[in-house]
């Protein structure tokens, strides 16, 4: 029968080992006792509490009827009859145990009863309290894992949030992101990141309130990928209509949503995306628009539904994230791991590279900048470990923990932070679905019950993949789970494995590296990881020890922790550093104890769980010791396995997402700019741009006269005293009420004046013309002005002028048409490379130039510019056509004094060999910043 061929496989083995290890002069069985390990102690204590009293008893029969003069038979016939004498006397025990847990149970039942019954006098509120209270007192619960429903976790949530409808924007852009079969471990960008933003979609989609949500990524639609990665929407969830806690119209629910930028053909790793950046950032505006119109549609609010919140996860998501946020107005929040600094320096430690090669490789510089401006924008950091925040984020320039809490603590008491921000940082761990897990308790006693040859409970295929590796797959399962990456220091654990004698006896190492065809095709980082992991396997013999599968699927996984979990084995992960470490909770949710690094997330999971062991991932005999002590010690094993499951909870997605959404739901909620516009009164709105000017120029002069004690006449009669300051007060609170929607506490500059007045208006239509003499100029304007003035709708119309000319030909353009500097809200000069706005003072000529430039303008366009590439190109271009003209002494295109240094003028004297348009159009495209256009013909 089946339990024999157990028994007989550990009395084997028990035979095999001979002499217990390390004191080859006794045999005593008490070793364990004294300090040291005996094999065959651990495998006669397996036989004791996994098997049956009748197949020990057929066991020992079996033996005694094969005796012969051979000292082996006898062997096994004494420690047969040994062991069935302690299972009697073990079963006693527990019987007697038994009796007495029964007996204490009926006497808190009785007690309890009593209790209930003398209660008839209190209110129904002390009933309950008081029932609770005996109950909290009562039976332990079972030590199996508390499963956590998302309709009763969020039954309190829902009065509360039912009535909101939110719109939450998540961007993740590297790896393969499909809802369903996710190819984890494919390649280093698609890894445990991809399963988490997934997964919190789908979470954060079945939340009260939250109306939808986007996850915005790349759309790939290269040959060497599935084609699901090419198609433009996914829905992550199907809503049933059966659910009346999450009514949804035809758009909610999350979706998964790509975006076609960078290589149309061709899958790219993260390293390679940075340059199409600005490309996603403009597909995704797009969509965020349009869908907002259509949510507000869906709603009936009759207003566009913005994001709530837009959240980048990763560096370059972090910028995209950070872009989106500045363009639409919204909140950002941002996520990342394995940030770019942290990395740095630990390669830096390593020293197997400069810091050049290094920045070749991973652009590690442009993600750290990436970085760096996510910090700026974003108002709230999410990390899963208290040491992301302390050791990875605090690196950078626009991060410091100890600050940052100050700001807050000085916001909070409503002190003058002194211009200071600085983003929030919060500890959300990641969640975990665990409704459809249910570890199975007959397999964590390693017993069959019976069920082994019923073909309804056939093993899972995966299972079969394994075991075909092991000579004894009844063995514990030491389980590791990560792609063959250097940082993941799978090496280690194969070396600790492979020299420690005891660990190789009692376990087998399964090692779950993703998946692969074949090893030459893998990326070399990978493929040199798994070769020399092939020669440490061939270097200590551990054929029939180790099993490493070529191929899983994403569902294989729940039933690779399951067997390892049967077998009563140990998870491991080794990685020299671990940001979080879902698979320790994915382990921790089947029943598993955990060996894990000490640096980075597991700390912190393990302080929640306590369900295994941290370890220093450098030191291979640190990482041995821990997993012989949790595979030796049956106690410690159940234990760990225990509380995991207890606490376990603590991780679910309804956990992380109702304080995800608590946090979001606290940032300053903000709205695009143009809709606050459209919400204002047109009553307050000047009709141009002067009269606001003039408003604030008049304002504070009164209020000065009127403070340095000036008399003013009204009516004929002189102001008294009593009227001085009622005045001034009057005029002072005119003035506030007029500067007071500035975010500013100091006094405005020029540009930030002319700012607020453009910021006003409900209207603006630019003016972009060029003409070869600066009349035609000024006639066009004034056709183009004086049309927009006759329409009843352009009362509060603004104007602004886009052209070719310098500031001072402007000038001279104004006089010339008889325009007020203040007739335009700004002027967009040197072709888009100069702004300008009126001054305050733009009427009195005596106190300065009538115009400003915008200096914050200037310095966006100065960082990365890419104009003297572009200059040197049209140069090289104008000498090869000046060799063409047959006279020397002449020139066809000549290059004139530069206009800015953000705008460069040609002169061209022969037009016959100059294709300007076609010329320029190429220009244009090539510059890849912003649009700098040819002056030509002056």
């Amino acid at each position: 029968m089946a339990g024999n061929e157990w028994i007989n496989s550990y009395l084997e083995a028990i035979l095999d080992v001979g002499p217990p290890i390390n004191d080859p002069k006794s045999s005593s069985l008490l070793l364990r006792e004294r300090g040291r390990f005996s094999p065959a102690r651990y495998f006669v204590e397996e036989v004791i509490t996994g098997f049956d009293e009748t197949d020990l008893h057929r066991s020992w029969v079996r033996a005694s009827s094969i005796r012969d003069s051979q000292e082996r038979n006898t062997r096994l016939e004494n420690m047969c009859w040994r062991i069935w004498n302690l299972t009697r006397k073990k079963k006693q025990l527990e019987g007697e145990e038994a009796q007495r847990v029964a007996k204490r149970h009926r006497e808190r039942e009785r007690a309890r009863r009593e209790a209930i019954v003398d209660m008839s006098d209190l209110s129904d509120g002390e009933k309950v309290d008081m029932v609770g209270d005996l109950s909290a007192h009562g039976d332990s619960v079972r030590g199996r894992m508390s499963r956590v429903s998302s309709v009763d976790a969020m039954a309190n949530w829902a009065n509360q949030y039912m009535e909101k409808k939110l719109y939450i924007v998540l961007i993740s852009l590297h790896g393969l992101i499909r809802g369903e079969n996710m190819e984890l471990g494919r390649d280093s960008d698609t890894g445990g990141q991809v399963k988490y933003v997934v997964e919190l979609a789908r979470a954060l989609g079945v939340m009260p309130g939250v109306y939808r949500v986007d996850l915005l990524t790349r759309q790939v639609s290269a040959p060497d990928v599935d084609w699901t990665y090419g198609e433009p929407t996914e829905m992550l969830n199907l809503i049933d209509s059966s659910d009346t806690m999450h009514e949804v119209g035809e758009s909610g629910g999350a979706y998964i949503i790509r975006i076609p930028f960078g290589p149309k053909d061709k899958y790219v790793p993260k390293e390679l995306l940075w340059p199409h950046i600005p490309e996603f950032v403009d597909g995704a505006l797009s969509h965020i628009v349009q869908m907002s119109k259509v949510l507000g549609e869906q709603t009936g609010s009759g207003q566009p539904l913005w994001p709530v919140v837009i959240h980048g996860h990763y560096a370059d998501a972090g910028e995209s994230a950070a872009l989106l946020s500045g363009a639409l107005n919204v909140p950002m929040v941002l996520t990342g791991h394995s940030l770019g600094r942290d990395k740095l320096e630990q390669l830096l430690k390593q020293g197997r590279q400069p810091k050049e090669e290094i920045n070749a490789t991973y652009k590690i510089m442009r993600r750290i900048e990436a970085e760096e401006l996510s910090l700026d924008v974003s108002e709230m950091i999410i990390t899963s470990t208290q040491q992301e925040i302390e050791e990875q984020w605090n690196l950078y320039d626009g991060f410091d923990p100890k600050l940052e809490r100050k700001l807050r603590a000085r916001m909070k008491r409503n002190v003058s932070c002194y211009g200071r921000f600085m983003p929030r940082a919060m500890v959300i761990p990641p969640g975990m679905e665990f409704h459809h897990i249910v570890p199975h308790e007959g397999d964590m006693d390693g017993e069959t019950e019976g069920n082994e040859h019923n073909v309804g409970n056939a093993d899972p295929p995966i299972w079969l993949e394994v075991m075909r590796f092991f000579t004894n797959p009844h063995k514990p399962m030491i389980l590791a789970l990560a792609r063959p990456d250097p940082k993941k220091n799978l090496i280690t654990l194969v070396k600790a494995f492979g020299e420690c004698r005891q660990l190789r006896e009692l376990a087998n190492l399964t090692l779950v590296m993703g998946n692969r065809d074949v090893i030459d095709e893998m990326s070399g980082t990978n493929s040199s990881v798994l070769v020399s992991i092939l020669k440490l396997i061939d270097k200590y013999d551990l054929y029939g020890q180790v099993a490493y599968p070529k191929h899983h699927k994403q569902s294989d996984v729940p039933e690779i922790y399951r067997l390892a979990a049967k077998s009563k084995g140990v998870f491991i992960n080794p990685a020299f550093i671990e940001p979080f470490g879902l698979t320790l909770i994915e382990a921790a949710a089947h029943g598993l104890p955990i060996v894990a690094t000490k640096n980075g997330g597991p700390v912190d999971i393990h302080r929640v769980l306590d369900n295994g062991l941290l370890v220093d991932p450098h030191d291979q005999h640190s990482v041995a010791d821990a997993l012989l002590k949790l595979v030796a010690d049956k106690q410690l094993w159940a234990r760990c396995r225990g509380s995991g499951l207890r606490n376990i909870h603590l991780f679910s997605w309804p956990e992380h997402c109702k304080t995800y959404l608590a946090r979001v739901m606290s940032c300053k909620q903000r709205q695009p700019r143009w809709k606050r516009n459209e919400d204002q009164s047109s009553d307050s709105e000047p009709d141009s741009p002067g009269d606001s000017l003039r408003d604030i120029k008049d304002l504070s002069l009164s209020l000065k006269l009127s403070l340095d004690g000036d008399k003013n006449e009204k009516r004929g009669t002189s102001v008294t005293a009593l009227d001085f300051v009622e005045n001034a007060s009057k005029k002072k609170s005119q003035l506030d009420d007029v500067v007071s929607p500035l975010p500013v506490s100091r006094p405005m500059e020029k540009a930030e004046q002319s700012k607020f007045s453009l910021s006003r208006r409900r209207k603006l239509v630019v003016i972009a013309a060029d003409c070869d003499t600066i009349a035609g100029l000024a006639d066009i304007t004034k056709i183009i002005t004086e049309t927009v003035k006759k329409d009843n709708s352009a009362s509060h119309c603004g104007f602004i002028l886009s052209t070719a000319l310098t500031i001072t030909e402007v000038q001279s353009f104004l006089e010339l048409a008889k325009f007020k500097p203040y007739d335009f809200d700004a002027y967009i000069c040197n072709s888009g490379g100069e702004v300008y706005y009126p001054c305050l003072n733009s009427e009195e000529k005596s106190s300065g130039p009538p115009f400003t430039i915008d200096s914050d303008y200037q310095s966006h366009i100065d960082y990365r510019w890419g104009g003297e590439d572009l200059r040197k190109t049209i140069i090289r271009w104008a000498d090869s056509l000046n060799d063409k003209v047959k006279n020397k002494a002449e020139i066809a295109i000549k290059e004139i004094d530069s206009a800015s240094s953000h705008c460069y003028s040609f002169r061209i004297n022969d037009q016959s060999l100059v294709h300007v348009h076609s010329m320029g159009h190429k220009l244009v495209k090539s510059c890849g910043f912003c649009r700098r256009k040819w002056r030509h013909g002056l």
